[in-house]
């Protein structure tokens, strides 16, 4: 015998939640990446891990830089150069917390579905207001490359 669920009012448990990204348009990421975010924290949900999509265009890429948060990525399409190596499609990325990412660069341009969380060691959450949800990228020389 299983035991019984427990009761839906009570608040304990979460309802999952779906989201399609063609419901969405694609926004400016500080790299000048085109983003959507499809899900992130929020003041009312702090503890939501930042998860959806980046593209990147032809010759596109970021500095070396670091991060206090745990970080998966599953290459969709294109090759990305991280440190000596090429990534291309169905490659999987786990970055830990905390982590340095190598600069990266795309010569072919491609998309990367992402999730970031609050990892084990720091407890730090990922970042997204002002940093993801941009009009302009700022200037490569005003990117925070510390978080």
């Amino acid at each position: 015998m299983t035991a019984p669920l427990k009761n839906r009012e009570t608040g304990r448990h979460h309802a999952p939640q779906f989201k399609h990204p063609d419901e969405m348009a694609w926004e400016m990421g500080r790299f000048r990446n085109a983003t959507k975010f499809l899900f992130h924290p929020t003041a009312d949900d702090p503890t939501t891990p930042n998860a959806g999509f980046l593209r990147y265009e032809p010759g596109a890429g970021f500095p070396f830089h670091k991060h206090d948060f745990a970080q998966i990525w599953y290459i969709i399409e294109g090759e990305f150069q991280m440190g000596h190596h090429k990534y291309g499609p169905g490659t999987v990325v786990y970055m830990a917390d905390p982590h340095f990412e190598d600069e990266m660069r795309t010569e072919t341009g491609g998309t990367v579905l992402f999730v970031q969380y609050p990892g084990p060691t720091t407890g730090s959450r990922p970042i997204y207001d002002g940093r993801m949800n941009l009009r302009v990228a700022p200037p490569a020389e005003e990117v925070d490359l510390e978080h």
